[in-house]
């Protein structure tokens, strides 16, 4: 069962270009090890926070990729960011 991983926070004044930047290569190394890496999303919401939604085929492979924990360009990309929360779940319906 697919499930996503949903990052909340809000980004250090000027450092949104230089956090994109970060990402895509955080998301790049995270596919390249881990196939069961389906989908990221990112959005800003009205309060000037965002919401990264990253999704996994199983809680298994979620929890297994080592891409996604103690990588030195995930820090380096966290370190651009405050007031982070991470939240997991199981997608229960798409339409």
């Amino acid at each position: 069962m697919a499930v996503v991983r949903t990052h909340r926070y809000t980004v250090v004044t000027g450092k949104l270009a230089q956090l994109l930047e970060q990402r895509n290569l955080v998301l790049r190394g995270i596919r390249a090890a881990n196939a069961a890496f389906t989908a990221a999303t990112l959005v800003r919401q009205e309060d000037g926070a965002y919401l990264d939604i990253w999704r996994w085929e199983s809680a298994e492979a979620m929890h297994g990729a080592p891409a996604s924990r103690n990588c030195p360009l995930a820090t380096t990309a966290a370190a651009l960011t405050t007031e982070h929360t991470v939240l997991d779940g199981t997608v229960l319906d798409e339409r």
